[in-house]
């Protein structure tokens, strides 16, 4: 069943592109008719062109040098009908034809090499993608998890927008970051961050102790490689979350980032207070200097992490996306309906292009607060009680 659907998924487009060869055969054979049959004063020979020009957006090289070739040969039999092969006007017609024709296959040759490369460069994308952001499972202990991705640069499926998730002994901890920059020219730093934490986050009991370790790691990276031109120009935002199992009070420590929305039944949507400290690497490190700030996450609620692009992303008008406005009508969908409903509705509020990358986790606490835990790992990003109509930056 699956080779076989992979087979026709390989024969569609062969079919559809032989299918769109029988346009410009038809036009030969149309223009060729039509000429041959018009008086003598009339001339639709030059029209072949048309006919090579088109073929190379739906087939390679070749098929346009044959349909070329098939163009020059209709040119030739139009002028056995109309005065020979020896008149100025056709020789004239003919030369032209099949220059054209030539320069179309040169055009197409160029055009199949840089598809090539393109290929090449989405592929390494990819693979760079499944290094870096790993799928998120489906269920972390009691909590059912969905995210989302999107990156501001074109052909980029990633950027400088992270999220890391590691189960724990009774509890669940979160990341979400986001670095200075954006696209391909932030992915080195997302990935320090996310290393920092999978060596930090076992060694560190709380989540004031985890984010001056993040802290250190990230000076001591600077400090060895930040080039003198963008000293103090690199840092990064990061949320660190911890959700117990079976109690709902949730801990929460903020390094200049956003505080996260709780979405709660009957379109409740609130923020947590949080008292952020400066974002990691602006030197402004202590221990005595994160906050721990707690809040209540029930079963049936939904914690929803994001980042700055995705509240910062505009309108055609310079209006800035209500997320919190926005989610209040899905508090009740699932975590992945939740990620289907925020892509399409903030792509639609863009008018399709972000300004800069966008993460989102949703995290839904289920009813069976003592589901089976599942063995954590972490995962590198690709979705309050106050009312409808808070601020996301709230504090």
């Amino acid at each position: 069943m699956g080779p076989q659907q992979g087979s026709d998924g390989l024969r569609q487009p062969w079919l559809s592109s032989h299918a769109l060869l029988l346009l410009p055969l038809a036009l030969i054979v149309v223009i060729t008719v039509v000429d041959i049959r018009s008086p003598a004063d009339i001339h639709l020979g030059p029209a072949l062109v048309i006919a090579p020009a088109l073929t190379p957006s739906f087939a390679g090289p070749r098929m346009t040098g044959l349909v070329g070739a098939l163009a020059v040969a209709a040119q030739v039999i139009i002028a056995v009908f109309h005065g020979g092969l020896t008149t100025a006007n056709h020789i004239v017609q003919i030369v032209t034809l099949a220059v054209l024709s030539v320069l179309v296959v040169i055009y197409s040759v160029i055009r199949e090499r840089r598809r090539a490369q393109l290929a090449q460069i989405r592929s390494v994308a990819e693979a760079a993608q499944h290094v870096l952001l790993w799928p998120l499972p489906e269920q972390i202990g009691p909590l059912r998890v969905a995210s989302l991705y999107l990156a501001a640069e074109d052909e980029a499926q990633i950027g400088g927008d992270l999220y890391a998730t590691d189960r724990m002994d009774g509890a669940v901890r979160v990341m979400i970051g986001d670095v200075r920059g954006k696209g391909l020219s932030a992915i080195g730093e997302a990935a320090l961050l996310l290393g920092a934490f999978r060596e930090a986050t076992h060694r560190h009991t709380s989540l004031p102790e985890l984010a001056a370790a993040l802290e250190q790691s990230g000076s001591r990276y600077l400090a060895d490689f930040e080039p003198a031109e963008e000293v103090d120009e690199r840092f990064a935002t990061a949320l660190l979350v911890e959700i117990p199992d079976e109690d709902p009070t949730t801990r929460m420590t903020s390094c200049g980032h956003p505080p996260p929305l709780l979405l709660s039944p009957g379109h409740v949507v609130t923020v947590p207070s949080l008292h952020p400290a400066p974002p990691l690497g602006v030197g402004w490190a202590g221990l005595g200097d994160y906050t721990l700030d707690v809040f209540s996450f029930e079963a049936g609620d939904t914690l929803l992490l994001y980042t700055d692009g995705v509240v910062e992303a505009r309108d055609a008008g310079g209006r800035f996306y209500p997320l919190a406005e926005r989610v209040a009508q899905w508090t009740e969908a699932s975590p992945e309906a939740l990620m289907h409903h925020l892509r399409r509705d903030l792509l639609a509020h863009t008018g399709g292009r972000l300004g800069d990358d966008a993460a989102l986790i949703a995290l839904h606490r289920t009813p069976d607060a003592h589901h089976a835990r599942h063995h954590g790992r972490i995962f590198p990003a690709n979705g309050f009680r106050h009312r409808h109509g808070a601020h996301p930056h709230g504090g």
